[in-house]
């Protein structure tokens, strides 16, 4: 019997690369998103089934599951995919931006795990796989909320890495480097704010944005990463993917604060 997984976030980028990877390699695939009805292309694929999934909305988490469960008997992992970055002098952001950020990227990941675990429980088996970034072991500038966020993923992640091991599931993060992505278009929230005395900080980092120095990987190398982790039967917990996520943080690792400081504040300001 062909294994499946339940995505989040599958409408584009990650979440679609990921969706069309697992296909390809004989799962069957439950493609959430929020707005099933306008996606053309996965829909035509053999043994996908999209199911419309809101992380914000309570009953769409639960029919998401039911539907999945009742297609194709049971559920062998979970890629909590879906979230968007939030970036922007703090002082700028309204209040509800920054609970926004935090309910899609933190609370609706919990929600969706929360509700899957009684199901991997009965089947003593499962693999949870949480999408981080980079942003969640370091920091750029101006970030503040969505490494708030990915900062809290990986650290939700390794303590479920624990009591999931009592169930037989396992826990995983991915952390993606620069990817290709819409991150820049619907994917993320910037608020430049009008503050004077950020826009220096503002105008170098929308430069390194569209000039990127950084190696960018595609949606695909993600997903290939993520398979791995879903495959591979190991209890390892993290998986970095791109070159530049090594580069960044094996610095980030090795190197004291001060000096890693130094070198991001260097590159803002050169």
């Amino acid at each position: 019997m062909s294994k499946t997984i339940l995505i989040t976030g599958a409408s584009s980028g990650i979440g679609k690369a990921t969706t069309i990877h697992f296909q390809q390699q004989g799962w069957n695939v439950i493609a959430t998103m929020r707005s099933p009805e306008k996606e053309t292309e996965l829909s035509k694929l053999a043994n996908v089934q999209i199911e419309k999934l809101d992380v914000l909305d309570l009953a769409t988490i639960e029919t998401a599951i039911y539907n999945g469960i009742s297609k194709f008997g049971r559920i062998d992992a979970l890629l909590n995919n879906a979230g968007y970055g939030a970036y922007g002098p703090l002082e700028t952001f309204p209040r509800e931006n920054i609970v926004r950020q935090f309910n899609t990227n933190v609370i609706g990941l919990m929600d969706v795990t929360k509700a899957i675990i009684p199901h991997f429980r009965k089947n003593k088996s499962g693999v949870i796989v949480n999408i981080s970034s980079i942003g969640g072991q370091m920091t750029f500038a101006l970030g503040s909320l969505y490494h708030g966020t990915k900062f809290a993923v990986e650290g939700i992640s390794e303590s479920l890495h624990y009591e999931m091991a009592e169930i037989g599931v396992k826990v995983k993060i991915v952390q993606p480097g620069f990817i290709a992505t819409d991150f820049g278009g619907r994917s993320f929230d910037f608020q430049a704010g009008g503050v004077e005395e950020y826009q220096p900080i503002i105008n170098a980092l929308m430069k390194q944005w569209q000039n990127p120095s950084n190696t960018v990987s595609s949606p695909g190398l993600v997903a290939e990463v993520i398979y791995t982790s879903v495959t591979d039967g190991t209890n390892q917990l993290r998986y970095r993917a791109g070159e530049d996520a090594d580069f960044l943080l094996d610095n980030r690792k090795n190197m004291k604060d001060e000096d890693f400081i130094e070198m991001m504040r260097n590159q803002l300001h050169n």
